[in-house]
């Protein structure tokens, strides 16, 4: 690939993976360099008025982490949000070109499968049936569940994982701990 440049990156439209939006839904297209502050700010304005009730946020590659943070962050501003989450994948093409034209190579198309990820976000209940679905507060939920049993013996932690102390030198990669002698020169 040291003969060719990058020219350009197709990406493939795909249709949303949701059926029954409403055509006017506000869909923040989350990307890479997108700063979460900015998103959030318009989101929430938006979904604090009365008439908007759905958001949707999609992001794919590297923006798929960014885009959930974003989620989370609109769930614990407004309480009492459905859920229903799709991931799927989009379809890139890179198209590259020869850096000397005149040494016989041809344009070569890259074919690249990124993974994506949507979120509809409704203050109105969605279809609980639907893959994907999770119910306002369903996490919180889990873990009161989850403190509940630990708290009665049911799930034991792990126990340890810290430094003991009295063992410093003692450790198997630490200078000088097999008889070893190092000396600064």
């Amino acid at each position: 690939m040291e003969n060719y440049k990058k020219s350009k990156t197709v990406e493939k439209p795909s249709p949303l993976p949701f059926s029954n939006l409403p055509s006017d839904i506000i869909e923040m297209k989350v990307k890479d360099g997108s700063k979460i502050r900015n998103l959030m700010g318009y989101a929430i304005g938006k979904m604090e008025s009365e008439s908007v009730r759905q958001i949707l946020f999609t992001g794919s590659g590297k923006a798929v982490s960014k885009t959930i943070t974003c989620v989370e962050i609109m769930k614990r501003r407004l309480q009492g949000l459905h859920q229903i989450t799709k991931v799927l994948f989009k379809q890139t093409e890179e198209i590259w070109e020869p850096i000397v034209p005149e040494a016989g190579l041809d344009a070569l198309t890259v074919k690249r499968n990124i993974p994506a990820i949507c979120v509809l976000l409704s203050k109105d209940a969605l279809d609980s049936q639907e893959a994907g679905y999770q119910a306002p507060g369903s996490f919180d939920a889990f873990w009161i569940d989850m403190l509940k049993a630990e708290s009665q013996g049911q799930i034991k932690r792990k126990q340890g994982g810290g430094r003991v102390t009295g063992h410093a030198g003692k450790h198997p990669r630490s200078v000088g701990g097999r008889g070893e002698s190092y000396k600064k020169l």
